[in-house]
């Protein structure tokens, strides 16, 4: 007798942005049923995707999810953590974070979580426009926080497994501190090219090319999401001191190297 498959999860999603609409053409492709509530009324784009929208939090954290997603923004996180009404969950819950740091969430959602739910931090590293032709091979970093109940847990990361993400698992604390020399150094020269307003020329070079496209991919996210990275994520402000210290140290070395000639 074939096994048979496994049942759905109920997600329920708070903070429904850009990003969280991203993640739930997936979830709905794959048969998950979803629910959301969000600052912003979504109402007739969540009836457009399928998806059940609650402007009433209370009656949100009634319907018995699964899976709560928050996918708010980083500046955001603690105030929306800290109204979410907890006493109306009915059931133990696992909690997901999506955020791009992750110390800071997991943190955050171990003092105001209930001791009955469990805590998957995790960062996909993508969105809609790197995932917007799948999501194979593309990372998503995770650490099992806090988890009793295997059986979620493994069901809501196997939406990324199907999609052929790379699952990496490492602490917070490591993702972190890899973040703030790629992601948010990359972030900071995306900015500052934008700041340098380069434009394209009748002569532009591959190299030229990859530079504004680079502009182009940064200046899309919010800047409160560049604020974010910086904020709560505590090796952020080294990456910075560092590359202010290479520029200075390239600029020394251009000037004294050219007086010689």
């Amino acid at each position: 007798m074939s096994s048979s498959p496994p049942l759905p999860l109920k997600i329920g999603i708070i903070g429904f942005g850009p990003f969280a609409q991203f993640l739930t053409k997936t979830m709905l492709k794959q048969g998950h049923s979803i629910a959301a509530t969000s600052r912003t009324d979504y109402s007739h784009l969540s009836s457009e995707l399928g998806v059940t929208f609650f402007r009433d939090v209370e009656k949100f954290c009634e319907v018995g999810h699964d899976v709560i997603l928050i996918c708010t923004s980083i500046l955001s996180l603690s105030e929306v953590g800290r109204s979410i009404p907890f006493n109306h969950f009915q059931k133990p819950t696992l909690f997901v974070d999506v955020l791009s740091v992750k110390e800071y969430p997991k943190d955050l959602l171990l003092h105001i979580l209930p001791e009955t739910c469990d805590l998957l931090c995790t960062h996909p590293m993508f969105g809609p426009e790197s995932g917007k032709d799948g999501w194979k091979y593309l990372p998503l970093v995770y650490e099992k926080v806090r988890i009793r109940d295997e059986n979620i847990c493994t069901k809501f990361l196997a939406i990324f497994e199907n999609e052929g993400c790379r699952m990496v698992e490492m602490s917070c604390t490591e993702h972190d501190m890899f973040a703030a020399r790629s992601q948010f150094l990359t972030h900071t020269i995306g900015r500052i090219l934008s700041e340098m307003k380069i434009e394209s020329t009748p002569m532009d070079t591959k190299g030229f090319q990859t530079l504004l496209q680079l502009r182009d991919n940064t200046v899309k996210d919010s800047f409160d999401l560049y604020c974010g990275l910086y904020k709560h994520n505590k090796f952020a402000k080294q990456e910075l001191d560092n590359l202010e210290l290479a520029f200075q140290r390239l600029k020394q070395k251009l000037l004294e190297r050219t007086d010689q000639i």
